[in-house]
């Protein structure tokens, strides 16, 4: 049998154990491109150089998942950081646990919407990219180098996301 795990809002407060809610909300924009634009600088902690790693700028195509959704692995990097983007629009899950030994009493499932993103801070838990409409693209900037760097374990019992809030 799995235990039943809830779904809450992305937040930047809620997130914060985690790492970082990529999102422009909050910040103040730096008017660039004789007005034409907005840059919204540093919106993450991207922390990519340990053990000679160098930023790694990818698209992930992912495909959709249906719920009820049984979760039965997690995994994590703990010499960098990984940034998720959607750039589908569309609403995303987030599951995630706090770094250390892996306790699955401490996994949380946020829902982001389209225009959030988030940067795993290394050594936390997460779920691979959590898709809920067709074929969503992530950019994902993280760590590449020689050396490797993706733990993952087990959820036996699984975890079961029933419905979204």
């Amino acid at each position: 049998m799995s235990d039943i795990l809830s779904v809450k809002p992305l937040t930047a407060s809620a997130f914060s154990p985690f790492g970082d809610v990529i999102a422009t909300d909050g910040h103040a924009p730096i008017v660039i491109n004789q007005g034409q634009s907005e840059r919204f600088d540093d919106l993450a902690n991207l922390q990519l150089g340990a053990a000679e790693g160098k930023a790694c700028l990818s698209i992930f195509a992912t495909k959709p998942l249906v719920l009820p959704l049984l979760l039965h692995q997690m995994e994590c990097h703990h010499l960098g950081s990984q940034a998720f983007i959607p750039l589908s629009g569309q609403p995303w899950l987030v599951v995630v646990a706090p770094k250390g030994k892996f306790d699955r009493k401490q996994v949380r499932a946020f829902l982001a919407s389209g225009k959030q993103g988030v940067n795993f801070a290394p050594g936390t838990w997460h779920h691979f990219s959590l898709a809920l409409e067709p074929q969503s693209n992530f950019l994902v900037i993280d760590r590449k180098s020689q050396a490797i760097d993706c733990e993952e374990v087990e959820i036996n019992p699984p975890l079961c996301l029933e419905r979204l809030p």
